[in-house]
């Protein structure tokens, strides 16, 4: 098993609460994968085998993270996530085949069947977009499959039906 804690950006952040953004961008990562190909010329660090990643709050599993490093020592600049991808952040679990963080555009894409589910909503599509600093998120179909979500509306009782 592989260890490695870096300093870098997060991978999740509440869609639905400006007030619960956090910056992440200063906590460590603490990284767990079977094994690790480390490239110090090209930039990169890939973990394979049951990886698990960490950062605050946010935990993120795959089959494959790779890490794209900028010009500056610890610079994070893209995480890619691939296989099996699940991003959990209390309440919210993000799936896909594959996802992406670009720090400085400072949006994470999900694609390959991805499903967000916070408490028994859920949204699907072809590719979800979140965008970190603007608090929001997007939602595109294609390829055949369309835009689904599920809203279990709160805050009254009974049946909205009845009279």
């Amino acid at each position: 098993m592989v260890i490695l804690t870096l300093a870098g950006p997060a991978l999740l952040v509440p869609v639905a609460r400006a007030a619960a953004h956090k910056d992440r961008s200063s906590l460590p990562i603490t990284i767990k994968s079977n094994e690790l190909a480390a490239d110090n010329k090209g930039k990169t660090a890939i973990f394979t085998g049951k990886v698990v990643a960490k950062q605050g709050d946010i935990t993120i599993y795959a089959d494959r993270l790779t890490i794209n490093y900028g010009d500056k020592k610890n610079d994070v600049e893209k995480i890619e996530a691939d296989g099996n991808v699940r991003i959990v952040q209390e309440n919210r679990i993000g799936t896909a085949s594959h996802a992406v963080y670009e720090s400085k555009q400072g949006r994470i894409t999900l694609t390959g069947n991805p499903k967000i589910t916070q408490g028994s909503d859920t949204m699907s599509g072809n590719s979800i977009t979140y965008f970190i600093d603007d608090d929001r998120s997007e939602v595109s179909s294609g390829a055949g499959r369309p835009v689904e979500v599920l809203i279990h509306p709160t805050g009254k009782k009974g049946n909205a039906g009845t009279r």
